[in-house]
Order: structure tokens, then C-alpha cells, then sequence
């Protein structure tokens, strides 16, 4: 009997070829997407230093209140993140769906992001 590997490992396999190409310089850092069954994440990353510079979920008190699992309140993060981006001098970044195919939330935090104003 062949046994189904867990999906999450199947994401952690695509992820990690997805890294071997792509990485954030201090010009252009990574936007890193997380997203879990209740909520989405967002960092931007130095990958250089490996330092975390701006990050933003649907956990940060202003977003609270709506739902983190929806795409509306993925949009919402990604504005969120390219607003608090934008405040430290970053407009250029490197996207980094996290082995997530690019659709759904993953999409609608993109999406936002482009929308407040950070380029990729």
C-alpha cells in the first residue's frame, strides 16, 4: 500500500526548490507568504542579513476584528505589509509564495500588496 504524503510536506519540497532561485538582497527583499486553515502571514526579509524587516498578519490588532481566513482579509494584509514596507524605504521586492500555488488568499494578499503600493 502506497501511503499519501502529508500536504504540508509536499508545500515545505516545493518551497525549498521554489528558494534555490529566488532570494532578498537589501535592495530587493523577499515578501514571504504563510498562510494557515485560520489566518494568513506576510514578512519581508533580508535573506543577506536574515533579518525579518516588516511583517503583518491578520492578527495585528488592526484586522482583527475581520476574519483572518477570508481573501478580503488576505487584501487587507497585503496592504497592510506594503503600507509598513513603504514607511522603511522598501518599494521594490521579490515574491515568495511559500510553495502555495498563486491563487486564492495567496493571490489577494499579492494583489494588495501591489495595491499599496510595493513592486513585483
Amino acid at each position: 500500500m502506497i501511503k499519501k504524503e502529508n500536504s504540508n510536506v509536499a508545500r515545505l519540497r516545493r518551497h525549498k526548490r521554489v528558494r534555490k532561485n529566488i532570494s532578498g538582497t537589501a535592495s530587493r527583499p523577499r515578501l514571504n507568504v504563510y498562510r494557515s486553515l485560520k489566518n494568513i502571514y506576510a514578512q519581508i526579509i533580508d535573506d543577506d542579513k536574515g533579518v525579518t524587516l516588516v511583517s503583518a498578519s491578520s492578527l495585528d490588532a488592526s484586522l482583527k476584528d475581520k476574519n483572518g481566513g477570508n481573501k478580503e482579509a488576505a487584501r487587507e494584509v497585503g496592504k497592510l505589509v506594503a503600507a509598513k514596507a513603504i514607511e522603511k524605504g522598501i518599494k521594490a521586492v521579490v515574491f515568495d509564495r511559500g510553495g502555495y500555488i498563486y491563487h486564492g488568499r495567496v493571490q489577494e494578499l499579492a494583489e494588495g500588496a501591489r495595491e499599496g503600493g510595493l513592486e513585483f
